[in-house]
């Protein structure tokens, strides 16, 4: 006997709800993170009763448990999704922990259950990220990535940008109360909608009308990838497939977790290079924006805040157009010229000096052009590592099983993101006290240099130029 199609199974599947039901979860974890950070050291010295030396070092460590337990458990989160037969109950989980994590914070008395609480908000963002993407590419395919990761990237920029001022006016205004009220009305909105969403997958099996039936089929034609995904000539298609075969034998620690095999492809881990120093990029402006604003202009936590909108805005308005150019031309162009636009910017950052009204348009222009180049570089790494992983698995079926190795790679992925967002501020902080605002702009600037050349190397294969002298260099 048939069984009655789910409530509203049409929308609930669409590919808009789903990708927008994961936009809200990427949403919900970077807000919560960013809401948090301004009242932690209030937490800990109204709350715990630090003495007031000691709260920077316990704030430092709460923000670390966050990061650590997100880089470890975004791996076994990559494993668990790739073998589950739904990618919708762990998502489910992760919000679950989120949920746990938020309630700790707006109740917990003491140091253990705070950082209980942040590695619980770890271990979701760790979920979210890895199953979240993975289930954007189940959805939309590796030919629609880029824009579809443009526009989340650019929407979620927004909270994690603007969560850490408007918890600092909420706390002034309402205190603890206040803050938690906002945390718990954007995850009740997660909920309800990671709740209602159905994975294309799991609709196929309710759809019975021949027209639903022709239009499923056809979005899982368009998951397939595309032929000229890299600058590979169609002669050497086969040849291609040979060089992506797993041989026989691998040790067990590749078979459990065979997404390790991959990374020995010099494109994935000049993918992942990438996503580090987006991440990177990011935490640095997060860490030097409100202090340097603070010593050029006098502002408060507030003005700097403000400042923010400038870097955030041309992210948010071209983050989707760019993903869009990567969709159509591929990843290299984004990533070389992204990252190698970003070289002078940077170094540019050094021309505002204290001063007035002039001054302050002067950075907030260059902090526009900042936002350009993040815009660009915003999708290249997860486009790119998705085809390269998708080759593998096209040529090795049963070696990565029936949902791929995607959720894995995503996990990776997560893991190394979490590393620049940790590593980053540490880095730029120390920088920018030891040789200056200006100087600590050209080191970043010349990591983005470096970046650029690797893409030119390594991004969407070797360019043809190298694949000839390395022919010649063979025969």
């Amino acid at each position: 006997m048939a069984r009655s199609k789910p409530f509203g199974l049409a929308w609930r599947s669409s590919t808009l709800f789903i990708v927008s039901t994961v936009g809200i979860g990427l949403f919900t974890d970077l807000f919560l993170y960013g809401l948090v950070v301004p009242i932690l050291p209030f937490i800990l010295a109204d709350r715990v009763d630090l003495p007031q030396d000691k709260i920077q070092s316990h704030v430092s460590a709460l923000l670390a448990a966050y990061a650590g337990a997100s880089v470890l458990f975004s791996p076994p989160a990559g494993i668990i999704a790739d073998r589950v037969s739904t990618r919708r109950a762990p998502f489910l989980i992760g919000l679950v922990a989120l949920l746990a994590a938020t309630l700790m914070l707006f109740l917990g008395q003491s140091v253990a259950v705070l950082t209980l609480a942040r590695i619980l908000q770890g271990t979701s963002a760790a979920v979210v990220w890895t199953i979240g993407l993975a289930l954007v590419l189940d959805t939309v395919g590796p030919e629609n990535l880029g824009k579809t990761i443009g526009s989340i990237f650019g929407f979620i920029s927004i909270g994690e940008l603007a969560a850490p001022v408007l918890g600092g006016v909420v706390y002034k205004k309402a205190g603890y109360a206040g803050v938690f009220g906002i945390g718990f009305g954007i995850l009740a909105v997660d909920f309800i909608m990671r709740l209602l969403l159905i994975e294309k997958k799991s609709a196929a099996q309710w759809e019975a009308a021949s027209d639903e039936s022709q239009d499923n089929a056809g979005e899982q034609d368009e998951n397939a990838a595309p032929e000229d995904a890299d600058e590979e000539e169609p002669l050497l298609r086969k040849k291609q497939e040979d060089d992506y075969k797993v041989p026989e034998g691998q040790n067990k620690a590749i078979k459990s977790f065979p997404i390790l095999y991959c990374l020995k492809d010099p494109r994935l881990l000049t993918a992942l290079l990438l996503a580090f120093n987006q991440a990177t990029l990011l935490a640095t402006f997060d860490a030097t924006i409100p202090t340097e604003a603070q010593e050029l202009f006098g502002f408060d936590s507030l003005k700097a805040g403000l400042l923010f909108i400038a870097l955030v805005l041309p992210y948010l308005l071209l983050g989707p157009v760019a993903g869009w150019l990567v969709d159509r031309f591929g990843p290299k162009p984004a990533a070389v010229l992204g990252f190698g636009y970003l070289v002078p910017v940077l170094i540019l950052l050094r021309l505002a000096r204290p001063g007035g009204t002039s001054q302050i348009v002067i950075y907030c222009a260059l902090l526009t052009f900042c936002g350009i180049g993040l815009a660009v570089i915003g999708s290249p790494s997860v486009v790119e590592a998705s085809y390269v992983v998708q080759r593998y698995d096209k040529a090795n079926p049963e070696f990565f099983g029936d949902q791929g190795p995607y959720a894995q790679l995503y996990g990776i992925n997560s893991m190394v993101f979490s590393a620049g967002l940790t590593l980053g501020p540490l880095i730029s902080g120390g920088l920018k006290d030891s040789i200056g605002y200006g100087n600590m702009n050209v080191v970043v600037a010349m990591l983005c240099l470096v970046t650029a050349l690797l893409s030119v190397v390594y991004i969407g294969g070797k360019p043809r130029f190298l694949r000839q002298r390395w022919t010649a260099s063979t025969m």
